[in-house]
């Protein structure tokens, strides 16, 4: 049996999956009228709708199957997943791949297994709908085309959940989408001993932004951040619009240290980027940053209120220190 390898861009993909929130959740109609219709169009036993986790295969609807998921290791979908096209196996026995797979020596006895990729609008392919059969067969050029068009309407519905959980003007994930990845995150850290910082982001004057410039600049202010983000982190930290001009990042697995290296590399992204846009404005920020500590945060609301709270002390000092400096700067005449 061959193992399936994970993808170049695994980090991401996995991600993209969790951010969905649909893990582990209750049967849904719109997924079921599909393997119910692959079911029947096909004439096999099993059709599904899976998803590849980190370690297991999970199945979002399934038809002829009595179980929910299984190893990711036995995956025949984890496999297909790492092409654009459709994976058949017109018989398992004659694959090298897949004979001495148990799903195939043992129940449910798969002889013949056809796949299509399932992708969202980053380019992850987060599994696939594919249909099942305990006897060998293939699929003509006709039926390859019905199994995509059926796919590709299962990709909608995820595109229609992605969209619940993604901020449409920065394509990060929103204060929904973030939730369900930060939760998922520190709960990792927890069980490995891993350290954790929230960062809470809020960027000054930005009312002055859209009030003099407008409010097609002012998103425009807000994409260049979440880029100068998305550059200046790490592809493991996760990164959110909360909504306004508030931003928060969760660092996992970072140092004192490596975060002091990342709010650096922030700061000089950020320098440059401003340097090369030449608005008439400088794009700038305050931040709060707190450590995960499980004994005092059991979620992550809890995190976020404190970061915010340093953050917004953050903010008034910046103020003060603004106000003092332009004191100093006025010249002081005596009556």
């Amino acid at each position: 049996m061959l193992v399936p390898s994970k993808a170049v861009n695994e980090t991401l993909r996995i991600d993209t999956l969790r951010s969905l929130n649909i893990l582990d959740t209750l049967p849904e109609e719109r997924f079921d009228r599909l393997t119910r219709l692959a079911k029947r169009l096909f004439d096999v036993p099993i059709a599904l709708v899976s998803l590849v986790d980190a370690e297991r295969q999970w199945f979002k609807s399934c038809v002829g199957l009595p179980v929910k998921e299984t190893s990711r290791d036995v995956s025949f979908c984890a496999h297909a997943i790492h092409s654009d096209n459709i994976l058949m196996v017109p018989d398992t026995l004659a694959d090298e791949r897949f004979f001495d797979n148990p799903l195939v020596t043992d129940d449910p006895g798969i002889r013949f297994y056809a796949g299509c990729p399932l992708s969202v609008a980053n380019g992850s392919k987060l599994g696939t709908l594919c249909l099942i059969d305990v006897k060998p067969r293939g699929l003509d050029d006709e039926e390859r085309s019905l199994l995509l068009d059926l796919a590709r309407m299962a990709e909608q519905e995820l595109a229609a959940i992605q969209l619940a959980t993604l901020d449409e003007l920065t394509q990060l994930s929103n204060r929904r989408g973030f939730e369900a990845l930060a939760e998922h995150a520190l709960k990792v850290c927890k069980r490995m001993g891993k350290q954790a910082s929230l960062l809470f982001f809020d960027l000054n004057d930005f009312k002055q932004i859209n009030d003099t410039y407008g409010h097609a600049e002012g998103d425009r202010a807000l994409v260049m951040f979440a880029d100068v983000l998305r550059d200046a982190l790490r592809e493991s930290d996760v990164i959110a619009r909360l909504g306004g001009d508030e931003f928060v990042a969760l660092l996992t697995d970072a140092s004192r240290e490596t975060t002091a290296q990342i709010m650096q590399r922030l700061r000089e992204n950020l320098d440059t980027r401003n340097q090369l846009a030449a608005r008439g404005y400088d794009v700038r920020y305050s931040v709060g940053q707190t450590g995960y500590d499980p004994q005092l945060h059991g979620c992550i609301e809890d995190l976020l209120a404190q970061a915010d709270a340093l953050m917004y002390a953050n903010k008034q000092a910046s103020k003060q220190a603004s106000k003092q400096a332009l004191r100093l700067q006025v010249p002081q005449y005596r009556r």
